[in-house]
């Protein structure tokens, strides 16, 4: 049989099978779910964190350089997001995807995005500039986060495959890393309303400014320059 005509039948097969759904009580594992039609259902808050820039930074940087720094914000980003009991669910180049779940999963997800960018300003640029005294390179980046239900499935083909995130959070808090690292921390309203006081407001200041977000039919979204020391 050609591989034209082998597609044709997996083609087939993925359309024509019935789904196999549940309910999910964590995030899962690859290993959890099957490769044939096999999804597990969450309601999940999804960060993504995003370098800004990396494509000026490997083309003005040395490439040894570019993957130090790299390696600086993935490993700072994925210590907080363990920490506040997200699981990571992917690496993507300069990029890390992280889910959270349960009751307190908007505050928690909101509060690892807020101690990154602390991580980013007083811990990680401070260590650069002292380790690179002649460098006027200055790390950037971007932390989107919505909250939605997410139906997870296995994908790929025997021996090379992943978990891939169907739903409203995932591809959400992809697009708004794309918006301004002026404001790092950008959430949909759906999470901004079920954060807790405190991840809202500090000492009677809030925390965060409503925007309109244009591209996607001027829904409310919120951003925010503080940070979550630790």
């Amino acid at each position: 049989m050609s591989l034209g005509e082998e597609l044709s039948d997996e083609i087939g097969t993925i359309l024509r099978e019935r789904w196999n759904t549940r309910d999910g009580q964590k995030v899962p594992d690859t290993d959890d779910l099957k490769l044939s039609n096999d999804a597990v259902v969450l309601d999940a808050t999804v960060l993504y964190a995003d370098l800004a820039d990396s494509t000026g930074l490997v083309d003005t940087y040395k490439p040894l350089f570019a993957a130090e720094i790299y390696k600086c914000y993935l490993h700072a980003a994925a210590r907080i997001i363990r920490s506040e009991d997200g699981a990571i669910t992917a690496y993507d180049g300069d990029r890390i995807m992280a889910t959270f779940i349960g009751g307190s999963k908007n505050t928690s997800a909101v509060r690892s995005a807020l101690k990154i960018n602390y991580a980013v300003e007083k811990i990680i640029n401070p260590a650069i500039q002292a380790q690179y005294t002649n460098t006027e390179f200055s790390l950037r980046q971007t932390i989107g986060i919505d909250t939605s239900s997410l139906h997870v499935a296995r994908t790929g083909i025997r021996g090379s495959n992943d978990l891939v995130w169907v739903g409203r959070a995932a591809n959400y808090a992809a697009k708004l890393c794309g918006l301004s690292a002026d404001y790092p921390t950008w959430i949909t309203a759906a999470v901004y309303n079920k954060l807790h006081e405190s991840a809202k407001s500090s000492d009677g200041k809030a925390m965060w400014e409503a925007r309109s977000w244009t591209a996607m039919a001027g829904m409310t979204i919120y951003r925010s320059n503080w940070w979550w020391s630790f």
